[in-house]
């Protein structure tokens, strides 16, 4: 039986809320169309295409949309190479820990692949993931389970088999549409339709992930 971990990347592996913030910020006000905090607060997690639709309306222009989705992510990147970032607390012991018990991991994130591996590289954690799924990867994003199917597909997983780690409510309804165990990880957000909910990591029990594993998923 292969027991499988999959991993959203930012907010749940990183902390790239505020790069993220920044770039959006910047490049809508450039843009002529600024957001707020509580905007960008209330979509971190979606893919692009539905955080843009959300704020300037379902026919907006898709080569304006993607234009603003790229010039985004760019900056986005600039902004983890200039200033760095390192994983959550708690994150590299599970995952080294997990991996050395013999579970798998892979992430799975809305985010463009440019930046899943310009965030792997910069956490210094890549060997330790057999698998990742990016934007490019799926059709639809969370809270579709399509990306998690995927991810646990790519370990040669069972949905029954794997756990999702995630900090967004998306992400947590997705997970649990694909039938796997959920932990939700957040201090922005109280994940209560999670299997556990924690405020970061190392409140974790020692055996939480095996202790998961052995109890019934909820129905899809």
């Amino acid at each position: 039986m292969v027991r499988a971990v999959l991993w959203d990347l930012d907010g749940t592996l990183v902390d790239s809320a505020e790069f993220h913030w920044q770039a959006w910020r910047d490049i809508c006000a450039a843009e002529g169309a600024p957001i707020t905090y509580d905007q960008f607060i209330h979509s971190f997690g979606k893919r692009n295409d539905l955080i843009l639709k959300g704020w300037l309306g379902e026919d907006v222009d898709p080569d304006r949309m993607r234009r603003l989705s790229e010039a985004k992510e760019a900056h986005f990147r600039d902004l983890v190479r200039a200033h760095g970032i390192a994983p959550l607390p708690g994150v590299r012991e599970w995952v080294t820990r997990l991996a050395d018990e013999g579970w798998r991991h892979a992430i799975a994130t809305s985010a463009p692949r440019e930046n899943l591996e310009t965030l792997v590289d910069a956490m210094e954690m890549r060997a330790l993931f057999g698998a990742d799924v990016a934007a490019e990867d799926v059709i639809h994003g969370k809270p579709d389970p399509e990306v998690f199917l995927v991810a646990a597909g790519r370990l040669k997983a069972a949905p029954q088999h794997a756990i999702v780690v995630e900090d967004a409510p998306p992400g947590i309804e997705a997970g649990r549409r694909a039938g796997m165990r959920t932990i939700g990880v957040s201090l922005m957000h109280t994940l209560t339709h999670a299997d556990i909910y924690v405020r970061s990591l190392p409140e974790l029990a020692p055996d939480a992930f095996d202790r998961l594993l052995r109890r019934p998923a909820h129905p899809q």
